[in-house]
């Protein structure tokens, strides 16, 4: 297994593995956004091909195996929110604004926006790899902690944060979730040490 910075020619494979990681959030949104005859997977590529916003190629790694992209993360610093951010944190629609006010409660750390692997590769380690390049680089940017955010639901994912050092730090009710698995429970701000 290899990982290495994503490319623009990798943004089919981010946008399917930033939908997966997010249940299916991501290409609700998407498709609120899409031109007509759009599709939401079109536009979730053409969010991906950016070269700026939180969900650019540019701060994601894939993982490939034999040169195929198997596993992605999509991470980057955040700092503490402006008093204008919390003005407008009503404003946002409810399927995301839980994660946003979970996002503000982390403070400035490293945020894990994204960690997804294509189901055929899972329990491969791919995963846990992604996360050690992820807290490899927070360090190098003079982050001291790392941070994520997970549906209280998602035992496999909280299984593998709590694995690898992650703690609980907080957790907000899901207000709207609009695709199956349909959560309904708590989305939970998990953080550690770098």
């Amino acid at each position: 297994m290899n990982i290495r910075p994503a490319k623009r020619t990798d943004a089919l494979d981010l946008a399917q593995l930033i939908d997966i990681a997010g249940e299916g959030i991501p290409s609700y949104l998407w498709q609120q956004s899409c031109e007509k005859g759009q599709m939401a997977l079109e536009y979730g590529c053409m969010r991906a091909q950016r070269e700026s916003g939180g969900f650019s190629y540019r701060n994601a790694r894939v993982a490939t195996l034999n040169n195929e992209v198997v596993g992605m993360i999509l991470d980057y610093p955040i700092s503490n929110p402006t008093e204008q951010d919390l003005k407008e944190l009503h404003t946002l629609p409810e399927v995301v604004r839980p994660f946003v006010e979970l996002e503000y409660q982390a403070g400035e750390s490293y945020y894990i926006n994204a960690l997804a692997v294509y189901a055929p590769r899972r329990h491969l380690g791919i995963g846990k790899q992604l996360l050690k390049t992820a807290q490899k680089i927070a360090v190098q940017k003079g982050c001291h902690k790392l941070s994520v955010e997970v549906f209280s639901e998602n035992q496999g994912a909280v299984a593998l944060y709590k694995k690898m050092g992650f703690e609980v730090t907080a957790s907000t009710p899901v207000l709207l979730h609009p695709c199956p698995p349909y959560y309904d429970q708590d989305v939970l701000l998990m953080t550690k040490p770098c």
